[in-house]
């Protein structure tokens, strides 16, 4: 994560009554369509994603989790913080915070494909891309929803209590009013494409109020029910909302939606834009109306009863969430009593390890994959949730950590088909990318262009948005990087056809750094090594090193990772003996004399800061592991290794920890990784870095002001699954770092491993009990614990239970 740069840019800027009953058919219904006529009209709009009718079940099975699964607290979401505060719910495409006050619900919404800016193909005087919220673009966010109900201020009510059911994928608010117990739900649906909020209670009680849906970019809607603009780049966008309920009257009033009397109110609300993955196209499809079409969706949706929207989302969720499960141990009856803030608060202060708290955190970092990452694009720097158009580092993806931490988790914890948006993304961006290297990559003034004159494939910058283009620093490895977790994707899930997918990354990447490495020798030798061109570091040190560890690490697992694709796939023999040979030829990185460190700018002087955020040099630790400490590495680079990351230190921004943690574990340093994860879990006050009220990672840019940023909430549950299981392919181990907090007894299912298996596992005073493999495409592999291994070959979809793999 960079520097936060300059903001070069600019932000581009009839009453209808209804009566009802009781009965689901004659429930009081705003329809948006105000004539017969409309309804017919509505019904022939195109769709975001051409999608078949949900399936609507029957009923909910009953729950198996525990109650780790659920998150809560005793206060309402302030308006004026709601990114630290509201509750996020998403269906992987729309996304909100919501604030959950009594008298005022107000939900923030967003559409991953709602960016400003362009391709942004003109570079500055340096050579380098503009990155600006003009020319590169922002994520900003797509609409405001408020639910305004006057008599139930926040201080006229008691008993109030909000939660956020992980298993479910629900978030309940509920408090007493003039002796009536209130409740509402809200949830983001992805099988009807809306997100519902459902008003109910018991004890006699009446909603009114009103609806209002807003732009947030200066929109003049002419109706209450939808909107609908553009911005300067072409992208067309809109929203439309919805609302009925029983005993009561709904009509829209001017801009807004009024209920009064109702016994129960449902408000359905969805939008979108007129983004295409589609480089050929421009990232457009001008024949789509998105406010239409979200007028389309939420009518609908609202054919059906709440209980029905309900039911339909709770198994599309959990469909997905129940394929993982984590115990790390039991808390205390005292740490129980507690609402999450105070846990986290007595935890920070008290240094007590609360298991279930632990465990639900890694639950959360699940919750917040499954709700932001599905058929749409991938999680940026704010995942899928915003307070504002104004998001540090324009809400971008950024290539030298952070959209490959988002993802770490993902695969590690039973949600491989999240990943997809990630593959996705990459590929639709891939004919950009590769026109933009050819053309400007070279430019005389890119300091980092290539020595040898030559240019082919692709890479990116340090930042890319949605439109195929980069802003920001260029960043060589970058497509190294990015191939290297597409390629790990594969090494999870063994399919060949996704491998197919992304071979064309592969091999761009690869004929990149056949024209780009240069020959030299190693001084005091005549031995001749392939080395990176001019290059940086991230994100510190000279802006001209040659040969840095960084690049030379990511290039070497990548050129292994494409033989490795072509073998699989039987494709281009010649060209992959050509890759594998300029592996060989490869610098691999030294371990400095003067330092005792692994080097980081092939030369033995620490030329930059010593406790920088970034772990660049120790990518070959993680998420590689070329650097291994089980005997297969040189010890004096394993002790290089180790040496720096205790230089890099304990307490640093989220993300950063998250690495620390996860590069500890593949050291089998168990408390050192326990206490980087305790570390991101202290509270963040006043903006400090730490947890926020919501569970969101808090990233403190300067004192007294943080921001919310993504990337650790995945991180640290993937450095927490490191803890739990090392793998690579033909080779797991159990309970690598496992801490003395967890050790008493836990368990996992649906743990993944590469190779091509999913473990089962349960533990006691720190040693596995049972341990069920089952392969998902893997053959053959050893399961290891301490000094005892056991080798296992299975037939895809066959598994086994092994016993007595005690020390």
């Amino acid at each position: 994560m960079n520097p936060r740069p300059t903001d070069t840019g600019r932000d581009p800027d009839g009453d209808l009554d209804r009566d009802s009953g009781t009965d689901p058919s004659r429930r009081t219904a705003l329809s948006l369509a105000a004539t017969a006529g409309l309804t017919l009209a509505l019904g022939a709009l195109p769709a975001f994603t051409a999608s078949a009718a949900p399936r609507r079940p029957a009923d909910t099975p009953p729950l198996t989790g525990t109650s780790h699964d659920e998150l809560w607290w005793q206060a309402p979401g302030d308006e004026g913080s709601l990114i630290e505060q509201g509750l996020p719910v998403g269906n992987g495409r729309l996304g909100a915070l919501a604030s959950n006050d009594p008298g005022r619900e107000l939900l923030l919404i967003t559409d991953a494909t709602m960016w400003t800016g362009g391709l942004n193909d003109t570079l500055d005087a340096d050579g380098q891309f503009p990155y600006g919220r003009g020319d590169f673009g922002s994520f900003t966010l797509l609409a405001r929803l408020t639910v305004d109900i006057p008599d139930h201020d926040l201080s006229g009510v008691n008993g109030y209590r909000r939660t956020l059911d992980l298993a479910q994928g629900l978030v309940t608010s509920s408090y007493a009013h003039s002796g009536v117990t209130y409740r509402r739900q809200i949830f983001a649906s992805h099988p009807d494409d809306a997100i519902v909020l459902h008003f109910t209670q018991s004890g006699g009680g009446r909603y009114t109020g009103s609806v209002t849906l807003e732009g947030t970019h200066g929109e003049k809607p002419a109706s209450a029910e939808s909107f609908g603009a553009s911005f300067p780049n072409g992208l067309r966008y809109g929203a439309a909302v919805t609302a009925y309920g029983s005993g009561g009257r709904v009509r829209v009033n001017g801009t807004r939606v009024d209920f009064s009397g109702c016994k129960d109110l449902t408000v359905v609300v969805s939008g979108g834009t007129n983004y295409a993955p589609d480089a050929d196209r421009g990232y457009r499809d001008p024949t789509l109306d998105p406010e239409g079409l979200a007028r389309t969706k939420v009518l609908a949706a609202a054919r059906h009863s709440a209980d029905t929207l309900r039911r339909t989302h709770i198994a599309d969720y959990r469909r997905l969430y129940e394929r993982f499960t984590l115990s790390l141990g039991t808390s205390t009856d005292a740490q129980r009593s507690l609402d999450t803030w105070k846990r986290l608060t007595a935890r920070a202060r008290d240094g007590v390890p609360d298991p279930e708290l632990e465990a639900a955190y890694l639950q959360f970092s699940r919750y917040l994959m499954i709700s932001g990452s599905r058929d749409s694009l991938p999680l940026n720097l704010q995942g899928l949730w915003l307070d504002g158009n104004d998001p540090d580092w324009m809400g971008d993806y950024h290539t030298d950590i952070n959209i490959q931490m988002n993802y770490w988790m993902a695969d590690r914890a039973g949600l491989s088909s999240c990943f997809d948006a990630f593959a996705d993304y990459c590929l639709a961006q891939l004919p950009s990318w590769a026109k933009l290297t050819h053309d400007l990559f070279n430019d005389p003034r890119n300091r980092y262009r290539n020595s040898t004159e030559k240019v082919a494939g692709w890479t990116v910058a340090f930042s890319t948005n949605i439109h195929g283009g980069s802003g920001w620093w260029w960043h060589p490895a970058g497509n190294a990087w990015l191939s290297n977790s597409l390629y790990e994707h594969y090494e999870y899930t063994q399919s060949r056809a996704y491998l197919a997918k992304i071979y064309p990354l592969l091999k761009g990447a690869c004929e990149f750094w056949e024209a780009r490495l240069l020959t030299t020798t190693l001084p005091g030798t005549s031995r001749e090594v392939l080395i990176d061109d001019k290059d940086w570091s991230p994100e510190h040190g000279p802006q001209d090193a040659k040969g840095i560890t960084y690049a030379q690490e990511l290039v070497w697992a990548l050129f292994g990772n494409f033989a490795a694709a072509a073998a699989e796939l039987k494709r281009d023999t010649a060209y992959a003996d050509t890759i594998a040979s300029l592996r060989r030829k490869l610098y691999l990185p030294e371990v400095s004399p003067k330092t005792g460190w692994l080097q980081e700018w092939m030369s033995p002087d620490n030329l930059g800061e010593t406790t920088h955020r970034h772990l660049s040099p120790l990518i070959g630790l993680f998420p590689g592991d070329r650097i291994r400490p089980d005997g297969s590495t040189p010890q004096e680079l394993v002790d290089g290794a180790t040496a720096l990351l205790t230089a890099r230190g304990m307490n640093s921004f989220g993300w950063a920890n998250a690495w620390r943690a996860a590069c500890w574990a593949r050291l089998k340093d168990a408390d050192t990784a326990y206490q980087l994860v305790a570390n991101n879990l202290r509270p963040s006050t006043d903006g400090s870095n730490g947890t926020a009220f919501n569970l969101f990672d808090i990233y403190e840019v300067e004192k007294g002001r943080g921001i919310f940023q993504i990337d650790a909430n995945f991180g640290t549950p993937a450095a927490m699954s490191e803890m739990l299981l090392y793998s690579r392919p033909g080779h797991l181990e159990l309970l690598p770092a496992l801490p003395d907090a967890w050790a008493a007894s836990g368990s996992v299912t649906g743990l993944a491993a590469r190779g091509g298996f999913v473990v089962d596992l349960r533990w006691r005073q720190g040693v596995p009990t049972s341990v069920t493999i089952r392969s998902v495409g893997g053959r053959t592999t050893t399961v290891a614990h301490g000094s005892t291994s056991r080798t296992v070959r299975l037939e895809p979809g066959a598994s086994v239970t092994l016993k007595g793999l005690a020390r």
